[in-house]
């Protein structure tokens, strides 16, 4: 649970960050990290479609610079963008000005107010700066849909334990992802859909 939906004290490290949306709203705010990669990216993007629901996804820059076409179908079927960094890198492993450069880079091509840290963690100094130009969107709920140790239906599982009013939940539109995203995502959006949740994007 502490990674799936973060206690209160890791949410408190980052006081003016998103992490949760209105409780009282019975809606879900879809998020997606590492993109833009083709045929995942495009593949989200086509089951959104049919279900009519707008998301947000958090683009690494160099991703966005290596499948531009990806990137404008994104924007083009009228999804939120994020920034996720130029070359998904963690701020407390890089000295704090490398890691600015290295957001600002990104956001040369993307072109966002809203940052979303690789794995959740920057330097407090780092923070600090980013919060002034970005809104910073973090989860309550990130599906761990990349990791080995877990199967399709145990990521299903996962949305339907820790989804609740308000959750931002977190997809990955990344090769790794791939497989364990493909069978939860629209099983998820089902559920979510039965349960009566709203699908919402950031304003």
């Amino acid at each position: 649970m502490f990674i799936e939906q973060p206690p209160l004290l890791m949410r408190w490290i980052y006081p003016r960050a998103f992490w949760r949306m209105d409780k009282h709203v019975k809606a879900v705010y879809l998020t997606f990290d590492d993109g833009p990669i083709p045929d995942i990216t495009p593949w989200v993007l086509d089951l959104l479609d049919q279900y009519q629901i707008k998301a947000t996804f958090f683009l690494v820059g160099d991703n966005v610079r290596k499948h531009p076409e990806e990137f404008k179908l994104i924007l083009k079927r009228g999804h939120r963008v994020g920034n996720h960094t130029y070359n998904h890198i963690q701020g407390i492993h890089y000295l704090s000005k490398n890691y600015l450069k290295n957001v600002e880079k990104a956001n040369e091509l993307i072109h966002s107010n809203l940052f979303r840290p690789p794995h959740g963690f920057m330097r407090w100094g780092e923070y600090m700066i980013l919060r002034d130009k970005y809104q910073m969107v973090m989860w309550d709920l990130v599906t761990r849909d990349y990791s080995k140790r877990l199967t399709g239906p145990e990521v299903f599982e996962k949305v339907k334990k820790y989804c609740r009013n308000g959750s931002i939940i977190t997809f990955h539109d990344s090769l790794k992802s791939e497989k364990n995203m493909k069978y939860a995502l629209p099983k998820s959006i089902d559920w979510l859909i039965e349960q009566g949740y709203e699908f919402k994007i950031f304003d």
